[in-house]
């Protein structure tokens, strides 16, 4: 009989495709995977083989009005936890006890906050994950707030700075989870640690599903974490391409442009920030003109986007496109620094320019800066002189391209599905 493998994440689609990537290896391993998420995602999980289960709240991550507020750099992360998350945590939590029955192992995401509740309501074993180093919060390696970025230089005063910071960011949150605890005393369980923070972790097995580039171990993690490297999910049935047709000659033009000139560089806001873009690609256009390069944009399905005069011949515009097909034909990509472009930029070997946002994506902008790869500069402060002079430096300094690709290398030789699927038949084995 099968082992059954419950996954439950919640999020964009850089929340959702690493976890498919992790069922489709462990199905064909044997196992019977499921995922448990928002029921936005149905389809595009059933059409990857892998079995579904809806679990609220069912939130549209197309919904602009809701990213531009959650991309707020003040309170975005207090309103997704506040007001999308925790307002439906009764809900989440009956839906993930109903889809847990049978289910030999639960495996979670850092914002799924009934998973942890369920796995010791039900006593099953359970295997938390994160996707960044950011969730790590730790005091020898500080992350990079969204609001106060400049927190970051508290390192250097070592990690007992670094302990006051986390201590205070946790009393400044104290009450966001106050719902995660009422509801923990009504079920009959004791308060556990802050579900924000320490209590996101399972005792028996912690997944970071990123490379071991971007961060070194630091005696303040969870004893049992694992670094696993990057999980990759990019098949071109799956993305958010338009299903209409309307663009189905994308890949044909985009081979005819690849082809008309130089590699271009490529201006990208994932599939979430794309949707709170504001004058990013007005700005990029700009940028570059200035510099006198071939550029793609790929500006998503808001049509706020799309630049109101003509754009030029050796500028290409495309709601989506595979990351995994434009950035190894790329001179340099600009991107907004969520996980999973910034994964897919590393294994493209290419240097990058990164504009972060929000949540994770100052910390993950400062970790690619430091490997020698990227140049940043803060939403904030873009602009098109800013973005040409960066892009000028990154295009220029053969240095950033040769780091890049020896990361690339490093990157692609690193097998993250692999080695999460052999960490959780270990623990199942126990």
């Amino acid at each position: 009989m099968r082992r059954t493998v419950l996954i439950t994440t919640f999020g964009s689609w850089g929340d959702i495709n690493p976890y498919v990537a992790f069922a489709s290896e462990l199905k064909e391993r044997g196992y019977l995977p499921i995922i448990a998420t928002s029921g936005f995602y149905r389809d595009m999980v059933e059409r990857a083989g892998i079995d579904f289960r809806p679990v609220r709240p069912d939130v549209n991550p197309e919904d602009y009005s809701l990213l531009e507020r959650l991309f707020h750099p003040k309170n975005g992360l207090e309103i997704l936890i506040t007001e999308v998350l925790l307002p439906q945590l009764r809900e989440s939590y009956q839906d993930l006890l109903e889809a847990i029955n049978g289910a030999d192992i639960l495996i979670t995401h850092p914002i799924t906050f009934a998973g942890p509740i369920v796995a010791e309501k039900t006593r099953t074993p359970w295997v938390s994950t994160i996707l960044a180093p950011l969730s790590l919060f730790s005091a020898y390696d500080l992350p990079v707030f969204p609001l106060f970025p400049f927190l970051k230089n508290l390192d250097r005063f070592g990690p007992g700075a670094g302990g006051l910071l986390i201590r205070f960011a946790k009393f400044v949150t104290r009450n966001w989870s106050e719902p995660i605890r009422r509801l923990r005393a009504e079920i009959g369980l004791p308060p556990g640690g802050d579900p924000i923070y320490e209590g996101q972790f399972s005792p028996e097995l912690v997944l970071g599903l990123f490379s071991p580039l971007l961060t070194k171990r630091h005696t303040d993690w969870p004893q049992n974490t694992r670094i696993t490297g990057f999980l990759f999910y990019d098949k071109e049935a799956d993305l958010l391409v338009d299903k209409s047709g309307a663009d189905s000659d994308a890949p044909g033009r985009l081979e005819r442009f690849l082809e008309s000139g130089p590699p271009p560089v490529v201006f990208t806001l994932g599939s979430s920030a794309v949707l709170a873009a504001g004058d990013f690609y007005r700005e990029s256009v700009d940028a570059a003109r200035t510099l006198g390069i071939r550029a793609v944009l790929l500006v998503g399905k808001d049509p706020r986007n799309i630049p109101d005069e003509p754009l030029p011949d050796d500028i290409a515009l495309f709601d989506y496109l595979p990351y995994s097909q434009i950035f190894p034909r790329a001179a340099g990509i600009v991107h907004q620094g969520g996980i999973g472009t910034t994964a897919q930029a590393l294994q493209a070997g290419k240097p990058m320019l990164v504009v972060p946002f929000a949540f994770d994506q100052p910390d993950n902008a400062y970790r690619v800066t430091r490997l020698g790869v990227a140049r940043t500069i803060y939403r904030y402060r873009y602009s098109a002189q800013r973005a040409a002079t960066e892009l000028k430096t990154l295009l220029s300094d053969t240095t950033y391209l040769r780091r890049a690709e020896q990361v690339g290398k490093i990157v692609r030789a690193e097998n993250g599905v692999a080695v999460a699927c052999d960490a959780i038949e270990m623990q199942l084995r126990r």
